[in-house]
């Protein structure tokens, strides 16, 4: 990756970190139309509900720092998904992949 790129990934996990000490702690659109509209009781346990980031929580973690890791993680995976994607299609063009 080129600096640029190293320099952009940073300000985008730091975005996300900052985003998640200033995210509000009430309840996001849709959970409000729920709760508004009557339907909030009909709401169910998701299979992936334990899963590691679930609901922008870390086991383990107070407060906001499991969103900040949360958060981080996605960034990341994100970036890394996009990296893993323009390689492959690099290679398919037959250019260099770097």
């Amino acid at each position: 990756m080129t600096k640029i790129a190293w320099r952009g990934l940073l300000a985008a996990v730091a975005l996300a970190a900052l985003a998640a000490f200033v995210a509000s702690d009430r309840p996001d659109g849709l959970q409000r139309v729920a709760a508004d509209e009557g339907f909030a009781a009909t709401e169910r346990e998701h299979a992936l509900d334990d899963a590691p980031l679930a609901g922008y929580t870390f086991e383990g973690v107070e407060d906001r720092g499991g969103a900040l890791i949360a958060g981080a993680a996605g960034v990341i995976a994100v970036a890394a998904l996009t990296w893993l994607g323009m390689n492959a299609l690099r290679r398919r063009r037959g250019e260099d992949a770097t």
